[in-house]
This record gives structure tokens, sequence and C-alpha cells, in this order.
């Protein structure tokens, strides 16, 4: 499929030209490359892949990178230090945390020749917190912001979609460290408006939205994300008539109002066993007995697992979820609401021990839910939705029997009333009412609010103003540095859409392409063309501007179609209106060309870029 090959031969002179650059474009993209950004990555000869989730980055990848890095660092520069941390790290730092254990398959794990335990490092909370308590012994040393940008690994199970979803990639992550939460506060509001700088430097368009914490634990999160459908993230976002984002959120945090429901009226004063012969899921019932979905009771059966104790106790309990009937559970937030728990659905047994009663026809009635905060017993969750509904459809824990009017809190209670439900597409949002949008979206940045998860654990203190020992409270940040390159692919191309050949189209933001313009000689034989392509090319380049010189032999449509497909954003043309004094410029960001003389090619091209 190779559709050209350039020269291996590097140049010392600061000109860069196509003739000796390697940039293995190809006609085709590979059949597995699924995205957008993937086909376009391989087919411009950005990437080439070595392994499941291993890419080599070539030239052009290296040379957009290069750039973003560059950005990230001018503004966290502005903040904090930057660092430079091992990416082989010992067992025994992920142990003092719990991490070791809590991450699972996903760290890459390893023995040395002695056979200690080492692994590949996915973040650096523990690295950087163990230099902190060495280091740091008063509260005047605070506050501290440290950051680094370096390769980190992940045992991705299903590597896919090119730069989206790998083993290896490239990430600034930074770590604070404060005397209070005041400082947490303010550090956290600092990296906020460096990633939104950042993300805007780029040239991309994202959204910033409330996250679950995940793994990194904390009490505050939110990711930046960029509305993609190669994005395996869901996002609920309002914008108002000015186009204004004001609410956001990853749909494991979404929240919504709803619309008022009206509830059936009560057949008797108490739970009512209605005959549901061979009726088991929500649909049927609903149709045997002639009720909406919006007034049954959906159940929920789930085994919840902690991590082994100091002692190697495993514990392990119940956890029933009551939800209404046409709403989705949202596993992350239940999850949060058993911290560190692993949730796996009961197998049958365990539903008949819980309930006295097979699948199909659970309910409420009969279970016995643990008072809040005892850490026995079962968990029983009523999600918010149902909280002050009455005369509701409920399963009767019998076969073949359901309940009318079972109405919560006074037929049954909960260890806990939490929003547990995923929201749904058109629901008001609840800031301002404002209909909620659900769009797939890549995360390319998540900060948090760790607090005293990692300090407190290792052992980190300094003195306060007081001369009291006290543990200082962390945050910390990552962006991923291929997902800004990639993103500004998606995003592009998403706007662009195909040619006539199925070929994505898109351009690179000139900040981070690895060429702002191509100067592009039609006849490289035509000595007067390519003088003028010399000269120009070095114009530009004394004006400040990266350019790249397609100073090969060869047609140029194909030239044309290189240019393109490497994502360079600005095109000048030394073509047949040379002889008139004239040369074409190509401002592909805004779809505009214009005949420029060629005199002003470096004003023409600077007004240009100030537009963009």
């Amino acid at each position: 499929m190779p559709r050209t090959f350039c020269g291996a031969e590097s140049t010392q002179n600061a000109m860069q030209r196509w003739s000796k650059l390697f940039i293995p474009t190809l006609r085709e993209a590979p059949a597995d490359a699924e995205v957008a950004s993937h086909q376009i990555l391989l087919r411009a000869g950005y990437v080439r892949q070595l392994g499941a989730g291993i890419y080599s980055y070539l030239p052009l990848a290296t040379r957009s990178i290069n750039k973003i890095n560059a950005i990230v660092r001018e503004e966290m520069d502005k903040i904090g230090q930057e660092f430079f941390l091992p990416a082989l790290n010992p067992r025994e730092i992920w142990e003092e945390s719990g991490r070791w254990t809590g991450m699972g398959d996903n760290m890459f794990r390893l023995k040395d020749r002695k056979g200690a335990d080492l692994c590949l490092g996915m973040t650096h909370e523990e690295i950087m917190t163990s230099i902190a308590r060495n280091e740091i012994r008063s509260y005047k040393q605070l506050p501290q912001i440290w950051y680094q940008i370096q390769t980190k690994f992940r045992d991705e199970p299903r590597p896919k979609s090119g730069l989206l979803r790998v083993r290896q990639f490239t990430m600034k992550d930074a770590y604070s460290f404060d005397i209070d939460q005041a400082g947490l506060d303010h550090s956290y509001d600092l990296h906020d408006a460096a990633y939104r700088q950042i993300f805007t430097r780029c040239g991309l368009e994202f959204v910033g939205v409330e996250a679950d914490s995940g793994a990194m634990g904390g009490s505050q999160s939110q990711e930046f994300m960029v509305y993609t459908e190669a994005g395996e993230d869901w996002i609920a976002s309002a914008r108002n008539e000015a186009g204004e984002v004001v609410y956001a959120a990853n749909i494991e945090k979404a929240t919504s109002k709803l619309e008022a429901v009206a509830d059936l009226e009560a057949t008797a004063g108490a739970p009512e066993l209605v005959h549901t012969p061979g009726q088991r899921t929500i649909d049927e019932v609903g149709e045997f007995l002639k009720v909406e979905k919006i007034h049954q009771i959906k159940t929920m059966a789930y085994m919840a697992t902690w991590p082994a104790d100091a002692k190697g106790v495993v514990k392990t309990r119940s956890l029933v979820v009551f939800l209404r009937g046409d709403h989705q559970l949202n596993e992350a937030k239940l999850g949060a609401l058993a911290a560190g728990a692993e949730l796996r659905p009961m197998v049958p047994e365990e539903i008949e021990a819980t309930f006295n009663a097979p699948a199909g026809y659970l309910g409420p009635i009969g279970v016995v839910a643990a008072k809040a905060g005892d850490d026995k017993g079962i968990m029983v969750v009523l999600d918010a939705a149902l909280e002050g509904r009455a005369n509701l459809i409920a399963g009767a824990n019998k076969e073949e029997y359901h309940l009318r009017n079972v109405t919560p809190g006074r037929d049954f209670t909960a260890t806990v009333i939490a929003d547990v439900r995923n929201i749904n597409e058109g629901e008001a949002d609840p800031v301002a009412g404002i209909a909620l949008r659900l769009g797939k979206a890549v995360e390319i940045g998540h900060i948090f609010k760790l607090g005293y998860k990692y300090s407190e654990s290792m052992g980190a203190r300094v003195l306060d103003k007081n001369g009291k020992e006290t543990t200082p409270i962390m945050g910390s940040y990552g962006i991923g540095i291929e997902r800004i390159l990639t993103a500004a692919i998606e995003q592009s191309a998403a706007k662009n859409g195909k040619n006539d050949k199925g070929e994505w189209s898109y351009v690179l933001p000139a900040s981070i392409a690895p060429f702002e313009v191509v100067v592009t000689v039609t006849k490289q034989t035509d000595a007067a063309l390519a003088e003028a392509g010399e000269k120009i090319a070095a114009d530009l380049e004394a004006a400040g501007f990266d350019v790249l010189l397609d100073d090969r032999d060869g047609s140029a449509g194909v030239k044309f179609k290189d240019a393109d497909l490497i994502g360079v954003p600005y095109r000048v043309t030394i073509g047949k209106r040379l002889a008139e004094g004239f040369v074409e410029l190509v401002d592909r960001l805004q779809g505009r060309t214009e005949d420029v003389a060629v005199a002003d090619v470096v004003t023409a091209l600077k007004a240009t870029r100030q537009q963009a």
C-alpha cells in the first residue's frame, strides 16, 4: 500500500524539505483501523503499530507531540515545578497506599534478578508523596505543585482505537500539597485554569464535566472532554441560548431534575398481593397489570466484596437496590456508596438466601435493611427518584406474585437513599432546567481533589503554624498528551467528514500540527518555481512560521493530497500565476483560498493566522 516513502537522510539546515523527511504515507488505511484518528495517523505516516496497544511515533507524530508538550510546560511552569520520576517502581511503595493489590491486572508487574517485585508506573501519587514526606517538614514549605511529562504503562485488556486505548502512553501528571482544604481548593482552581488554557491553545473544543474519582479516590474530580463518536465515555451537558455550558457531567456522576409523577390510586391501605403468573419482567408486569414503568419498582441484587484487611479477612455483604421501573442502574454511583468494594450480580443461591424467593419476583417487602453506618447485614439502597412515591408495584418475593400499593418509608426502609440511576437524554439539568444532551466523548484531562488518601496512608506529616504535626492535603492532575492529538483529529474529521473515496478529511490546529505551513512547488523542474519556493519558504521561516518545503519531484495533485493528508493547516502554492507575481494561499482551517502577491505572502499569512 505504500504511496510515498521519503528518504531517511537528515538535513542540518533549518529549512525542512519534504524530499529529506521520513513521511511514509499510505494510499489506504489498514482494515483493522476503526476510528477516524487511527486511520489518519496510519495513513499520514504519524505512527506504526509494534504490538497490541503499543505504537512507534514517527517524525510527524513526534513533532506534534513535542509542540503539545511545549504548550503544557509553558502553562504548568506558571503554577508548578517540573520533575522526572522513575517509571520502574518497587512493590513496597505501592503497598503503602494499598494500590499494589487495588490496581489488579491493570498494572504491569515484573521481578528483578533477585526476585524482588517491581511494577511499571501507571501514575505517581505514591512516589511524589514519598518525596514530600521525606523533604517537607513545615507549613512554610507549602504549597507545592510538582509535575512531570513522562511515559506511563497500563495493561489495557482491550487495546483498540489507535492511540485512544493503549498500553504505553505519555502523561502530564501533577500533584499538589497544601496545609488545608482552602489551599487545596486554590491549587485545584489553578489547575482548572491552566488546563483550560492548555486545551484552548491546542485548538480543542472541550467541556469540563463532573466526574467519578474511581481508583484515584478523593472528594471531587473534573474531567475535560471532547465530544466524538470515537469516545468510550458518555457525558451529559446543557447549554443556554448563548451557547454557554451551564451543566456538564460524566454519565457516572450526572444528575437531572425529573418531572413530577402522579402516583396510582391506592386499592387498599397496605400492600396487596396480586397473582401474576409467568410475568417476571417490568414490561411483562406492566402489560399484565396495565400500569406504566414509572409506577413499578425494579429490584437489583448484588454481592459486595472488599479487599482483605490487615488480618487477611475478606468482608462480603448483600447489596440490594430499588429503582423506578423505567430507570437503569449506574454502577459507578452504586460503587461509590460501597467504597472500595467489588460488585457482582448475585447468583441464584444468593438471591434465595437474601429474598427467600426466586429471581423474577423480587421486591422490598421482607428484606431487612441494615441501619445506616452498619457494616453488616443487607445494605439496601433506595434510588432518590423513588423517595416520596406511593402505591407502587413491586415483586412480592413469592413466585408468580407481585404487590400493589407499596410505599417506600411506610412499607419498607432503606439503609441509604441516594441517586444511583443513569440520567436520560432530554431530562432537565439540575442547574437551569435545560434539556440534557448525551454524547460520546474522549477524556483529555482529569483533575482530582485527593484529600488525605495518600498522605495519611504513607505517613506524610508537617508542622503547622502552631508547631503541631498535621497531614498535608493533596491533589492529582493528569493530561493525556497523545489524546490531545487524537482528539484534535477526531474533532476535525467529524466536522469535515469523508470525501467521495470514503477517506476522512481533517486539518490540525496550527499550534500542534507537525508543520504550520507547507510551501508546495507544483513543478520542481521549473527553475523559476523552485527558486520562488525556496525564497518564500525562507521568508516565512524568518517570520517565525514552522515551514515544510515540498521540493519533491512529482505531480501537483499528489503533493496537494499529501499536504492535506498530514493535516497541515496552511498551504502556499507556487504555480502558473507566479509569472504574474502571485501565489495561492490556502487556509484549510477556514476553507478559504486566495491569490496573494509574492511580496505580501508573509503579511497575508500572519493575518490569516490571527483570524484562526
